[in-house]
Order: structure tokens, then C-alpha cells, then sequence
């Protein structure tokens, strides 16, 4: 009997363990600019209204999110690059996270926080769209399916993961292998930089405070319901066929 696993292999139509390929550690970086060493990095534009997402996500908390706080994080990573070896800056910031351990240490934390900080925020801002209660659809509802049981069961397990974690961080629904997997990381950890095993990111939910403090003050739990209402899910959907083929 085919196992659960092999199963979202199949789906997925894998050809084995994944493998962080250029075109999909490069993919998520169109703002480097390749030798321009003193500033490589720069904030793009968010795409979208700042009240694209009303009434579930408000638009001065997009604003300041964007502007403000994935600013700094892009500037703090030029101000790592500056002290890095040229070596390493001409890396992406996804070459960066999945390298970590090769950065050298007096910038290691900084690079770790702010390519962490950018990454994360620069695939928020594409997984978010007003679906009003839409849901994953075609090889990732698939998946889903195999690996939770139903859509719905997904949904339970992943808004218990978000609303338990303690502290600052993301919830994320990751490919991991040939699996469909959920998992947290801390602060700006990327799960590109987890030891044991690549996790490519599929659907993430920021977890900060800045990300819903203003509409929903201490209430993260109001904050990911209304999140299920805002997920790009044919952007997941794209990613998750990219992590898998």
C-alpha cells in the first residue's frame, strides 16, 4: 500500500529529494543588483494597495509593516554587505540564508536577522490577496489532503501551531523532502537555514506584533482567522509545484 509520503510524491510528480535548484533559490530576489556593493539591496514596491487586504489586514498596519520595519531590514543587510567579503556579497539573500554558517562571524547575526527579515517579508507580501474564505486548489489541495486528512484539518493544525508560539516569528506550511510538513521558526529565522534539511516555504504567517498589533492589539488569535480570508493561494500553489518538479 502506497505510503502517505510516497503518495505526495506521486501528486507532486517529484523526481526526488528536493533540491534548493538557482532558479528557485534566485526567484524570490529581483531586488539585488549585482556588483553594486555599497547598497545591494533595495525595498520594492509592495505591489498592491496598502488596502488591498481591508477589512482583514488595515492599511495603515500594511503601510508601517512594509515601509517602516521590511525597510530596516533590508537596510541593516546592506550594512552587513558592506563589512562582508566580496565573495559574499554578491550572494542572494536566499544564497545567504541557506549558506549561513559560511558567513563570517562579526556579521553572522546581523546577516542571519535582516537576510532573514527580508526573505521572510518579501514572500509575505506575495502570499497575501483577498480570497474571502478561498482555499488551495489542483496538486497543493492534493497534498493537503494526503498529508492531513481534509482542508480543513490543515486549517485546525496550522492556526493551534500559530497561535501556541510563543514570542516573535512566522508559522509556515513547508515542503520538506517530498513532504508537506508545518513548522515555526523564531524572530527572522528562515527556514532555509534549518542544519538537518532545506524547508522551502509554501504559506507563512508573521507572527510579530507589528503585523496585527494595530487592528487586533493582543487578539492573535482574531488576527490568523482572518488570515485564512488573505492567502494568494495560487501563489502557494505555484511555489509548491516549483519545490517539488
Amino acid at each position: 500500500m502506497m505510503t502517505r509520503r510516497e503518495a505526495i510524491k506521486t501528486v507532486a510528480l517529484a523526481a526526488g529529494a528536493l533540491a534548493l535548484g538557482p532558479s528557485l533559490v534566485r526567484a524570490e530576489n529581483p531586488d539585488a543588483i549585482p556588483g553594486d556593493l555599497a547598497n545591494p539591496f533595495k525595498v520594492p514596491d509592495l505591489g498592491y494597495a496598502y488596502d488591498a487586504l481591508e477589512p482583514y489586514i488595515d492599511a495603515q498596519t500594511m503601510q508601517i509593516h512594509h515601509d517602516k520595519h521590511y525597510g530596516a531590514y533590508v537596510e541593516n543587510l546592506n550594512k552587513a554587505m558592506v563589512q562582508a567579503p566580496e565573495r559574499i556579497q554578491k550572494m542572494s539573500v536566499e544564497e545567504l540564508l541557506v549558506n549561513l554558517e559560511s558567513i563570517p562571524e562579526k556579521i553572522r547575526p546581523a546577516v542571519r536577522n535582516s537576510a532573514g527579515g527580508q526573505y521572510n517579508h518579501s514572500l509575505f507580501w506575495k502570499l497575501l490577496k483577498k480570497n474571502e474564505g478561498g482555499k488551495a486548489s489542483g496538486e497543493l489541495a492534493k497534498a493537503i489532503d494526503l498529508t492531513f486528512g481534509s482542508y480543513s484539518n490543515f486549517q485546525a493544525k496550522f492556526t493551534e501551531v500559530a497561535t501556541k508560539l510563543f514570542g516573535s516569528g512566522w508559522a509556515w506550511l513547508v515542503v520538506d523532502g517530498n513532504s508537506l510538513e508545518i513548522t515555526t521558526t523564531p524572530n527572522q529565522d528562515s527556514t532555509l537555514s534549518k542544519s538537518q534539511r532545506k524547508q522551502v516555504p509554501i504559506v507563512g504567517i508573521d507572527l510579530w506584533e507589528h503585523a496585527y498589533y494595530l487592528k487586533y492589539q493582543n487578539r492573535r488569535p482574531e488576527y490568523i482567522k482572518a488570515f485564512w480570508n488573505v492567502i494568494n493561494w495560487d501563489y502557494a500553489s505555484q511555489r509548491f509545484v516549483e519545490a517539488t518538479t
